[in-house]
């Protein structure tokens, strides 16, 4: 039985799923069909929804729990690939595609970014297109862009320089 619970956050609304003793989803609002899961607390659904308010806050910046995402196998490489990528940066489709061996793959790199289930535990919001567009988000590229403004990591646009 898979379990959930929702929080309220400055992202809308945000669900966190667990099967057994792993995490296995994060979701936003209603993307999720009601009939998969019941909503119901668990210590480690708190658990990981303390941690979650906690880098919403700014306060943390790596997270510590059992994750389960389920994929195929180059899909599961490339979200083991995301969780290296350091809080408050940013690499592209190309260089993630680089990283898992693939240089030519950027596109199927991007779509298994993109199938990636537990969203912000897995930071696939740190992968950007070149040049730093913000590409596609589970949540939205509005919620992606939220997320590397509190990581500190929003990429600059080209001709544009940091003030100091």
């Amino acid at each position: 039985m898979k379990q959930a619970i929702f929080l309220d956050t400055f992202l809308g609304r945000v669900g966190i799923a667990q099967e057994g003793e792993a995490i296995t989803h994060v979701f936003f609002g209603n993307s999720v069909r009601p009939d998969a899961f019941v909503e119901e607390s668990t210590p480690l659904l708190e658990e990981a929804a303390r941690q979650l308010r906690e880098y919403l806050e700014g306060t943390r910046k790596e997270f510590d729990l059992p994750l389960c995402p389920h994929g195929t196998e180059f899909q599961c490489q490339v979200w083991q690939l995301l969780r290296q990528i350091p809080y408050g940066t940013t690499i592209t489709y190309g260089q993630l595609a680089r990283m898992v061996g693939k240089p030519g793959a950027a596109r199927a790199v991007g779509q298994a970014n993109g199938r990636n289930p537990i969203s912000i535990f897995i930071p696939c919001h740190r992968v950007v297109g070149a040049a730093g567009v913000l590409r596609g988000y589970a949540g939205g590229t509005e919620q992606k862009k939220k997320l590397l403004h509190l990581e500190g990591a929003l990429p600059q646009k080209p001709g544009k320089e940091k003030k100091k």
